[in-house]
């Protein structure tokens, strides 16, 4: 890279073709706004983004909408230090030298995203990156944090706390559900875990989980009206049967909070669960949560989550093993968070 220029994973595509990924050196005026930072935006040098399973969709090409155009740089997630800012931008909100990071808004979809070293986003997108929390770890946690911290709020907001019964994990070894099922053993639940990985056993129990419930089991039951009432509440990551598999067997007045759909998108379930024991399903959306609430969440997840389990979770990668950790996720399932070294 020289000076001018910016290193980048670019995806290109031709018609409805494959996806190709090459990193590559751009000039700055490829990114968004062209030869200057646009009004309202601002220029973040980027030091690390994070690999998800929308990013893995994407630089697939398993996406489907989510992007439209090529080529396109993706990256959900990204962590780094603003260089330029546009016009028109409060300094309240940015000025260069701040420590950002910047998770959904549409990044990595609608707009270029984090892999790449330089990135032109809105400066109403930014948040501070928490004090005592580097780049990596931010990514580390990233989009997979920020949703499994909204989904234990959404069970708090529901009345279901330490105590009250079991929580249920489903896709407890992935990125939202690792860390959902580390934060709320932290905070002092008994969890259980849900996985179609029989061999991650020992790396669900360590992570807090007390019991290890077959995916297998889950699914069995998505076709009765109701089951054993089990789970206090439910972090939900899989959609489809799973998810009608856990709101079956949830208790009354349990709360389910889902936020994936790694396992299907349709839900087909008995009403039996939402009138006859009062669950309530929330919906968690993690890409227009709103900005002004979004500092306190970082805030509340840095301090909750240990950063020596955050180090065990995480496997780091560069810009050129990212198509293959994408298809190795898609087809094998993830373990835990990918962040991903962009300078």
């Amino acid at each position: 890279m020289s000076a001018g220029t910016f290193t980048a994973l670019l995806l290109e595509r031709d018609g409805d073709g494959p996806v190709r990924a090459v990193t590559t050196d751009l000039p700055l005026d490829r990114l968004p706004g062209g030869g200057g930072v646009a009004e309202g935006e601002v220029e973040v040098a980027v030091t690390h983004s994070s690999l998800n399973y929308k990013d893995a969709l994407i630089v697939t090409g398993s996406g489907g909408a989510l992007v439209r155009e090529h080529p396109h740089v993706p990256g959900i997630d990204l962590a780094g230090t603003v260089v330029a800012v546009g016009p028109g931008v409060d300094p309240a909100a940015a000025a260069v030298g701040d420590e950002v990071l910047v998770t959904g808004c549409w990044l990595g979809e609608r707009r270029w995203g984090g892999m790449a070293s330089r990135a032109r986003v809105p400066a109403s997108w930014l948040v501070r990156r928490p004090t005592g929390l580097d780049a990596a770890r931010a990514m580390t946690l990233g989009t997979a944090g920020f949703t499994a911290r909204l989904c234990l709020d959404a069970l708090a907001r529901g009345g279901v706390g330490p105590g009250d019964g079991t929580v249920l994990v489903t896709g407890a070894t992935g990125g939202v559900g690792s860390l959902a099922l580390h934060l709320l053993a932290r905070a002092g639940h008994t969890v259980a875990a849900a996985t179609g990985s029989p061999d991650a056993a020992a790396l669900l129990h360590d992570l807090g989980a007390t019991e290890v419930v077959p995916r297998a089991e889950l699914e069995a039951l998505a076709a009765r009206p109701l089951a054993s009432a089990r789970w206090a509440g439910v972090v939900d990551v899989a959609g489809g049967p799973v998810l009608a598999g856990a709101l079956v067997s949830t208790a009354p007045r349990g709360v389910v909070a889902a936020c994936g759909i790694a396992g299907g998108r349709r839900l087909d379930v008995d009403l039996a669960p939402f009138f006859a024991r009062g669950v309530l399903l929330a919906g968690i959306d993690s890409v227009q949560h709103p900005m002004a609430e979004r500092p306190a969440i970082w805030d509340r997840l840095t301090a909750a989550a240990d950063p020596v389990v955050l180090d065990r979770l995480t496997t780091t990668i560069g810009l050129d093993d990212v198509a293959d950790a994408a298809a190795g996720l898609l087809g094998r399932g993830g373990r835990g968070r990918t962040v991903v070294e962009v300078a």
